[in-house]
């Protein structure tokens, strides 16, 4: 059984109620994190997962709202593990440069950690593997493998198709309808992706609005996308605009009339359980 629990189903727009995209999932015992948006440890506590616990943190693209708390997981991981725990992070290229930055940003706050702790004695270690295509990490049972998608002009971006003991879960991230996510989901057990509502969005009006209207999927695109690719269940995320407590049943009613399976989606902590095929 592989669980998903949905950690940030927030936007870029601050939601008291939302954290940033992020997606925790467990198979087997490995603790795999997709993507790192505002709040993901915080909401990682509420579900008694540790940084230090991270197996590995997946990046499906290099959006700002994706990996807003990178430098709190490199740092967090760093001051609360008892020794050396290098923390892997896969994404696509442009990921190195990303963690690179990051961890200059931090060397203030790294020297001061250094000369006060005695314990700790060298910087934070990261170990960046940067993929566009195939498989791209396996541990303890666990196989990640990685296609492109279509969230132009933002690019290279990647989803993740995760498989143990005949479980298996893509996470699409940011994308429009695509052939590699077509074919990275096809017979998941379930499909992660995250949705916009068009019809609410294009009434604004107002370009910087509108202009998300092109590179995300709709609720019904992405209902489209796991009828096709015959997934067992469609777990909705990343709602823009935030979905309101009350009209669940209306985005879900919009995502069943292309997609016959399963339909989840929820507020923050929301847990998914994916049996083996």
């Amino acid at each position: 059984m592989i669980e998903i629990t949905l950690l940030g189903t927030g936007s870029p727009i601050p939601d008291p109620h939302r954290a940033g995209p992020s997606t925790l999932v467990r198979a087997g015992d490995q603790v795999l994190l997709v993507d790192c948006g505002r709040g993901v440890l915080q909401r990682a506590a509420a579900v008694g997962v540790g940084a230090g616990a991270v197996s590995v943190l997946l990046l499906t693209h290099l959006h700002s709202d994706h990996i807003t708390d990178l430098g709190d997981v490199i740092t967090t991981r760093w001051v609360t593990s008892l020794g050396p725990v290098p923390l892997t992070i896969v994404g696509p290229p442009g990921t190195a440069a990303v963690v690179d930055a990051t961890l200059a940003s931090l060397q203030l706050d790294i020297g001061y950690r250094l000369d006060h702790h005695e314990d700790l004695t060298e910087a934070p270690l990261v170990e960046v593997h940067e993929h566009e295509q195939g498989l791209v990490w396996e541990q303890g049972g666990v196989r990640v493998t990685a296609a492109p998608t279509d969230h132009r002009p933002v690019a290279p971006t990647i989803g993740f198709r995760i498989e143990h003991d005949g479980a298996s879960v893509v996470l699409a991230g940011d994308t429009v309808p695509c052939a590699g996510l077509d074919e990275l989901a096809a017979g998941a057990g379930a499909l992660v992706h995250t949705v916009i509502r068009k019809d609410l969005l294009e009434p604004i009006g107002l370009q910087r609005i509108t202009d998300i209207c092109d590179y995300h999927s709709s609720v019904e695109e992405a209902a489209v996308t796991a009828a096709k690719a015959g997934v067992g269940t469609l777990v909705l995320t990343h709602y823009v605009p935030a979905l309101v407590p009350g009209q669940e049943d209306e985005w879900r009613t919009r995502a069943a009339k292309e997609f016959g399976g399963r339909i989840e989606l929820g507020d923050d902590l929301h847990r998914v359980e994916v049996a083996p095929a």
